[in-house]
């Protein structure tokens, strides 16, 4: 079987869709490497897409070198001809226009639709943008993966889409945090980082949506424990900083960035907690990192959160930084408690592994090629 992807965010991306693209190439290669692997972009690599048999594929016209992204949204669909693809598969909301015409059987995965929960969130011009593309590759896909049943619910209360063309397929993780212990590399890291024995650790990029501040203000007032962030910083990192200097955290608060996914990975198992009050999600991978590390998480109350937790998370009102607060003071104090945390973590972890997601999306396929 012939496989395509929309592969730009695989090869473009170092984080977020990027991420879920390199992980889908991967764990399909390594389920069933006798398949052909086909990864499109506009631009050429940037980085490795996700597995060392995944063939890139780009623009080799004139009109599509000097205009890659009309390439990537109408032109790619010859190309896909040409290279006689079975199943194509729009990694990251999009699929290009008029492949419906082709018989190529079409796959597009919808993250969430956020955009249209919190506008706030997004620019005008940005949320316009998002709804035309999201909703008609929705509308053409011969089924679509959502990445909850959150996303599942908004496709079809927001855009009518037909519940019975959609299929739930979660994500996995980096393989770094399925790694086993290494005792060396996390006293190193601890060293190199001047890392405390005792931390909160809260990973994602730095922006209102991760809900950051909500930590802040809940260690703020726990004496002596330390806050650590990693994630891209934006204008919102500055509030944290601003709250850190006026509470008193700012001894205890380290923002860091540039890690890679092995740094990450020990940094989790270093961890004594990991918080992710995200505002919302269309799925919450940091939960996920955090059990697949064995570290207790405690997360948002509703909404997509409990759906990768399960009962392995303690949740929390995003809102509220005392409950926080007391949640983090019970979970410091008890190790038999963090114990248990982290034993229901790695179970339920199970449940997101390579193979498992794998065999799902290519459940998938199979309906949507109609075997």
């Amino acid at each position: 079987m012939r496989l395509g992807f929309d592969a730009k965010r695989a090869f473009h991306n170092a984080t977020g869709l990027g991420n879920y693209s390199r992980d889908v190439l991967r764990i399909l290669q390594a389920r069933r490497p006798e398949y052909t692997y086909l990864a499109y972009t506009p631009r050429p690599p940037h980085r490795d897409a996700g597995g060392a048999a995944a063939i890139a594929r780009g623009p080799d016209g004139i009109v599509g070198r000097i205009a890659p992204s009309l390439w990537r949204q109408t032109g790619m669909v010859r190309d896909l001809v040409r290279d006689r693809i079975d199943l194509f598969h729009g990694l990251s909301n999009e699929l290009p226009t008029g492949i419906e015409r082709t018989g190529i059987a079409t796959v597009v995965t919808i993250h969430d639709v956020i955009f249209e929960r919190h506008p706030e969130l997004y620019a005008t011009v940005d949320r316009s943008i998002y709804r035309v593309k999201f909703r008609s590759a929705a509308r053409r896909a011969r089924l679509v993966i959502a990445a909850s049943d959150e996303t599942r619910r908004d496709l079809v209360e927001r855009y009518g889409i037909d519940p019975a063309k959609i299929r739930i397929v979660y994500q996995v993780c980096h393989p770094a945090f399925r790694g086993p212990r290494d005792p060396a590399a996390e006293a190193a890291l601890r060293a190199r980082l001047e890392l405390p024995e005792t931390f909160v650790l809260q990973v994602g990029t730095i922006e209102r949506r991760k809900n950051l501040l909500l930590t802040a203000r809940a260690v703020a007032g726990l004496d002596g424990v330390h806050l650590v962030a990693v994630g891209r910083p934006t204008a919102y990192a500055r509030e944290v900083e601003a709250f850190a200097r006026e509470s008193g955290l700012r001894g205890r608060l380290r923002l860091l960035r540039g890690l890679t996914m092995t740094e990450i990975a020990t940094l989790y198992r270093l961890a004594t907690v990991a918080t992710y009050p995200s505002i919302v999600e269309g799925f919450g991978i940091p939960v996920l990192e955090a059990m697949t590390s064995g570290t207790p998480s405690v997360t948002t109350r509703g909404g997509v959160f409990p759906e990768v937790g399960g009962d392995a998370a303690v949740y929390v009102n995003p809102a509220d930084p005392d409950e926080l607060r007391a949640v983090l003071a019970r979970l410091l104090s008890d190790p038999a408690e963090r114990a248990r945390r982290r034993e229901a973590g790695l179970a339920r972890a199970e449940r997101f592994r390579d193979d498992v997601i794998a065999d799902d999306l290519f459940r998938v396929y199979a309906e949507a090629l109609g075997r």
